[in-house]
């Protein structure tokens, strides 16, 4: 898998996502669905914490001894798998507040810019050192990308159910 390929997968995936959450109101985007834990809206506000990785793709990096793209069948295998329930960490967790639709979205925008952006000036083969996933260890900045993009199509999966639900 080359660096275009993921990145073409991350532009496709968070396109997806924009629209999913553009498609609902704001009331909609904020109702609570029985048994469904999360509103698609704290989705949205999960994924758009997960992706506040310009610290880390900006921080400390050294080249790697490694395939850069090593990690990411077993991160797409992980979480592709729709019969794990996952909890997430408490850093990313969505308000139980209201969510404003416009801000989620303008703030969701800016960060999948900002990685585009930062994906087409940047070696994308450096191990990232600042952070790391337990049972992972460091990923390079294209898994962290690839981790992103798989993670975001777990969202993408249960925002689609949600909808469903809401359209009931």
């Amino acid at each position: 898998m080359r660096s275009k390929e993921v990145l073409n997968e991350y532009n496709a995936t968070t396109m997806e996502l924009l629209r999913l959450l553009s498609s609902l109101t704001e009331k909609e985007l904020n109702k609570k669905v029985k048994d469904m834990g999360w509103t698609a809206a704290q989705v949205g506000e999960h994924l758009n914490k997960s992706y506040e990785l310009s610290d880390i793709l900006n921080g400390e990096v050294k080249d790697i001894q490694r395939s850069p793209y090593e990690k990411l069948s077993e991160i797409q295998r992980l979480f592709l798998n729709f019969d794990i329930k996952m909890n997430s960490p408490k850093e990313i967790v969505p308000t139980e507040e209201f969510i404003n639709k416009e801000i989620l979205l303008t703030e969701l925008k800016n960060k999948i810019q900002w990685m585009n952006d930062f994906s087409k000036k940047t070696d994308l083969s450096k191990l990232c050192l600042d952070f790391e996933i337990p049972e992972y260890g460091l990923f390079s900045r294209i898994e962290w990308i690839g981790f992103n993009t798989v993670h975001t199509q777990r969202h993408i999966y249960q925002i689609k159910r949600i909808i469903r639900n809401i359209k009931l």
